[in-house]
């Protein structure tokens, strides 16, 4: 394991700003986590765990610290008995790739997460989620490097707590767990999820049940329509998460707003469309802020439209925050990591 000093971070992030990493190292093996982790504690500096890079904004001043880049590797394949396969892949695969390939093989379970970038380890921390799937519908377990005991740890499912794009990996002291690989339990049987409105309006009118292939077909296409291109517009996705209230709050802004959209979520809330905010109530979808601007086809994303700075795109988030807090009264989460 090699450590680098002042290395831009720009590069490794999807929205392409921020500055440089003090210290920088890469990490392809347990081993290499417990040298990064001894490394920064000889020199007493704070640590982050990038993977693709794709769910953060990196700060102007950049990270006074150490930036692990986890590229644990390897994808292994168990078949089980019941139609059932095992699949476990190291945190620095590309997620996508992984989906890619389970299909190929006629696995079902990671169709609906096609085309979400970023790496495998990102996956349970954000319990990442698209088009009516989240991740947690197929994780077996995770496992972790536990720095404070330099030590491998192996945790179900259910331990993880997952929620709506969170998991105990978002929150302290369960935020210093590093992962390291990631098992699925995917099914040979079809399972074909159709419930998601866009999903289902593409197979409208078609006889039959779609492949697997089509599945992953139609979603890419609905990415693809909907949200700008990663590899030409600097963004992270969707910017903000979508609110989830009570009852008694949705009907309080239904009655001010007859056309915001609801839908049940848990038992007893409801999780409403930001999008549908941003655009049809304060008329910012396609808003520009200098060389930041509220995407044309998807008002969750920010996008840097060229030489932006992340102080840039933070004021635009801030005053998106801002009108709706006046507007609903409503305080929203942030999907984002900020990194400083």
């Amino acid at each position: 394991m090699r450590v680098e000093e002042n290395v831009p971070l720009k590069d490794l992030s999807t929205f392409k700003v921020g500055g440089a990493a003090r210290y920088f190292c890469r990490a392809a093996s347990f081993d290499d986590l417990k040298e990064a982790y001894r490394f920064a504690k000889s020199k007493k500096l704070k640590i982050f765990v990038l993977g693709g890079g794709s769910n953060i904004l990196v700060s102007d001043a950049g990270f006074n610290g150490l930036v692990i880049k986890n590229e644990i590797s390897g994808i292994k394949f168990t078949e089980k008995s019941g139609g059932l396969t095992l699949v476990e892949a190291g945190a620095g695969e590309n997620w996508d790739a992984l989906v890619a390939l389970c299909v190929s093989k006629n696995l079902w379970g990671l169709e609906n997460l096609s085309g979400i970038p970023g790496t495998v380890g990102a996956a349970p921390i954000q319990n990442i989620g698209a088009y009516g799937a989240e991740i947690k519908d197929t994780v077996k377990w995770v496992e972790v490097f536990d720095p404070k005991f330099m030590k491998r740890k192996v945790m179900t499912a259910e331990a993880c707590r997952f929620g709506y794009r969170d998991s105990r990996f978002k929150h302290s002291p369960d935020s210093r767990y590093v992962v390291t690989r990631l098992t699925l339990t995917l099914s040979t049987s079809p399972r074909p999820n159709l419930n998601y409105t866009d999903v289902k309006e593409f197979f409208a009118g078609r006889n039959g049940t779609p492949s697997l292939h089509e599945i992953r077909e139609a979603v890419l296409k609905i990415r693809r329509h909907k949200l700008p291109d990663y590899e030409k517009i600097g963004t992270a996705g969707s910017f903000f998460k979508n609110p989830i209230l009570s009852q008694e709050e949705f009907n309080r802004l239904r009655a001010q707003f007859p056309d915001l959209p609801g839908r049940p979520f848990g038992s007893r809330q409801i999780k409403i469309s930001l999008a549908h905010i941003i655009d049809k109530i304060l008329g910012l979808k396609g808003f520009q802020k200098g060389p930041v601007a509220v995407h044309g086809r998807q008002a969750l994303v920010l996008v840097n439209l060229g030489n932006a700075t992340a102080k840039e795109i933070l004021l635009l988030a801030e005053e998106i925050e801002r009108r709706i807090k006046e507007k609903l009264g409503l305080e929203i989460e942030r999907e984002v990591e900020i990194i400083k």
